[in-house]
């Protein structure tokens, strides 16, 4: 029976600091029973010496100094694991709130997880398919690769990952895959509409997924995707799936983060966000890939709202270093009617070289890729140009390039959020928009290519 202590010294909003304690250690659970019998949950922030400083689950209204008792309960957080998660609904700590029964676990896990040794990963290199062009096509998702999406306020980030996380699929091979899907810091509107949208379409037989409310507490939203990230890796690499995990939004997540961080007074860095935010977003990211000798596989997809559409604001700055790339939306596009409002240009999915080509995508993948980059940049200069000096000023390649952009964006990248595309009807789309352009121009293409698919 753990060691009751009735040393409550005082409660500081989410905060409360005991003395006298012994053995106790960092980010052990404990505890709290009150007079009437109640029991809040906490964790242990700091230990100095014979006080430990916790922090609440639950709020600290009631609570009586005198009266409280609290246990420490010689474990950190974990997760009860189990085949039977996939199609049920979890909050923020992992119990379920889809009125289905108490998981019963086939093992309990820590929530911080191992690391996994750089010795024993396995480079990404098979393709998934999203479904989605401008991904597929152009910023390639690779199996085991770290994805962000980078949005910001009011852009619909939220259907995209809905969109991503039913259609996503691996190709020709018959495969368990998984979506495990974790929302942080969201209104109830918006978790009814991810949970609605993966019945209605079936998804959710595949899914697990993790809800953090807007109204949770932060250290529990700190929880969450850890949460998510250990069903990940018990269904990668105990279970042998695929896995994609979608988490919706790391801005929220860091906010906690900050919250934490200022109500235990630490030094703050930038923009008040505590200096060891890097480390820690590293050890969220760091957590999926692919292991030498195992099957399963973790794919990651952070989105992340950019505030003020600051793309070198702190958190999209920390992620884009610890991630392959990022899939940047526009509002400019968002404007237009473009859905999903993906800016091509500066998205970059740095692995895409390895998921594509004969065996993987198709023999023209890699070029067709180069050659609708280069002509839509190309184009969107082209027509920068007609705003400011007229169409006259133009050459009439100019006017075709400008053409080609206007085509590009309404049929390659706007699709709708219930399109889904094979990669063979991405890459004909591709084809059909490059005969905008005359032959001649397609320089980045090989005659022979050029022979098989541009004469269709």
């Amino acid at each position: 029976m753990p060691k009751e202590y009735r040393t409550i010294r005082e409660v500081a909003g989410p905060l409360m600091m005991i003395s006298d304690v012994k053995g106790v250690t960092y980010n052990e659970l404990g505890e709290i029973e009150l007079p009437n019998g109640e029991l809040r949950r906490c964790q242990v922030l700091e230990v100095d010496g014979t006080n430990a400083l916790v922090q609440l689950f639950d709020s600290a209204a009631g609570i009586n100094l005198a009266q409280s008792k609290v246990r420490f309960l010689g474990k950190s957080m974990e997760l009860p694991v189990s085949s039977d998660m996939l199609s049920r609904v979890f909050d923020g700590l992992g119990n379920p709130i889809d009125n289905g029964p108490s998981i019963i676990p086939e093992k309990r896990l820590d929530i911080n997880g191992t690391p996994m040794n750089p010795a024993a990963r396995d480079y990404p290199q098979e393709f998934i398919q999203t479904g989605i062009s401008a991904i597929d096509g152009l910023n390639t998702l690779v199996r085991g690769q770290k994805l962000p999406i980078f949005s910001a306020s009011g852009l619909p980030h939220a259907q995209l990952a809905a969109q991503i996380a039913r259609q996503a699929a691996v190709r020709g091979k018959d495969e368990q895959f998984a979506v495990v899907f974790a929302a942080m810091g969201i209104t109830y509107e918006e978790s009814d509409y991810f949970v609605q949208s993966f019945r209605e379409t079936g998804a959710i037989d595949r899914t697990v997924m993790f809800v953090n409310l807007a109204n949770d507490p932060a250290i529990e939203r700190i929880a969450t995707p850890r949460m998510a990230l250990t069903a990940a890796e018990y269904l990668a690499f105990d279970m042998g799936m695929h896995v994609l995990v979608i988490m919706t939004d790391i801005t929220n997540y860091a906010d906690a983060l900050r919250e934490v961080s200022a109500a235990r007074k630490e030094v703050p860095g930038r923009r008040g966000y505590p200096g060891y935010m890097y480390t820690n977003l590293a050890t969220l990211y760091e957590r999926a890939g692919r292991q030498k000798g195992k099957d399963g596989s973790i794919t990651l997809i952070p989105i992340l709202t950019m505030p003020e559409d600051d793309k070198t604001h702190p958190i999209p700055d920390l992620t884009g270093y610890i991630t392959e790339g990022q899939i940047i939306l526009s509002r400019e596009l968002y404007r237009k009617g473009i859905t999903p409002p993906i800016d091509v240009l500066p998205s970059l999915s740095r692995l895409k070289d390895k998921g594509i080509g004969p065996g993987r995508t198709r023999e023209d993948h890699a070029a067709t890729m180069n050659q609708l980059f280069s002509a839509y940049a190309r184009g969107k200069d082209a027509r920068e140009l007609m705003i400011v000096l007229g169409e006259a000023a133009l050459t009439d390649i100019d006017k075709k390039y400008a053409e080609f952009a206007e085509a590009f964006e309404k049929e390659y990248v706007s699709q709708g959020y219930t399109t889904n595309r094979t990669i063979e009807d991405t890459l004909d789309t591709g084809w059909k928009l490059l005969h905008i352009l005359p032959r001649s121009e397609l320089k980045r293409i090989k005659d022979d290519m050029l022979d098989k698919y541009y004469g269709k």
